[in-house]
């Protein structure tokens, strides 16, 4: 028996590196003209693909996203949204156009959000980014519902959701990576005044 038991430690340490290995790169970039101050609510798209999808997976990381959101101070919200979250899992490489940017954090502390009144040459310019991304892509997008426009993206490469439950332990892994790159708290909850409660459903 030990042997045996010796191969199985083995073999699931391979597994564990593997997994470590392919979602090495984790990254984001965001929008200057995101209002990350004001956002207090989000909600889900619906349409098709994973988004709508009602297995184990789709469910698994719509509430991955939403455990993290309740740590930041976030509620989900059926009726007029702050934000709305899209999120895809990709096949395979993938080719992606990212910006170099300064940490989000950073960027809020220094409060120069951008609107259509910011004059040109106050304006901070983005440097594209051209990226491979390989062996299958995890990207959450927060959309703002108040001007319709992607104000942030994270993306982990290298995920592959292999059946049963080791599927779901890729993809919550891959959502709390991508998520570490969005540390935006709510200003109530970073005062101590959000209920925890207030992450249920509700409408505004």
């Amino acid at each position: 028996m030990k042997p045996t038991i010796t191969l199985l430690l083995l073999a699931a340490m391979c597994l564990a590196g593997c997994m470590t290995t392919r979602e090495a790169r984790v990254d984001s970039d965001y929008s200057y003209r995101g209002n990350f101050r004001h956002y207090r609510t989000y909600d889900f798209v619906t349409g098709t693909g994973l988004t709508s999808d009602s297995s184990r997976l789709g469910q698994t990381l719509r509430e991955a996203i939403q455990q993290r959101f309740l740590a930041q101070g976030y509620r989900k919200a059926s009726r007029r949204p702050d934000m709305l979250v899209n999120f895809r899992v990709y096949e395979g490489d993938m080719n992606f156009h990212g910006f170099q940017q300064e940490d989000l954090s950073q960027w809020i502390k220094r409060n120069i959000e951008e609107n259509d009144d910011t004059p040109k040459e106050d304006r901070q310019g983005y440097q594209p980014v051209r990226l491979l991304l390989a062996e299958g892509t995890l990207l959450v997008t927060l959309i703002d519902v108040k001007t319709n426009r992607a104000v942030w993206n994270g993306y982990a490469s290298g995920v592959t959701v292999p059946e049963g439950p080791m599927g779901e332990i890729v993809l919550k892994r891959s959502v709390r990576s991508i998520l570490d790159r969005y540390r935006v708290f709510t200003e109530e909850f970073a005062n101590g005044n959000v209920n925890p409660t207030g992450a249920n459903d509700t409408e505004r």
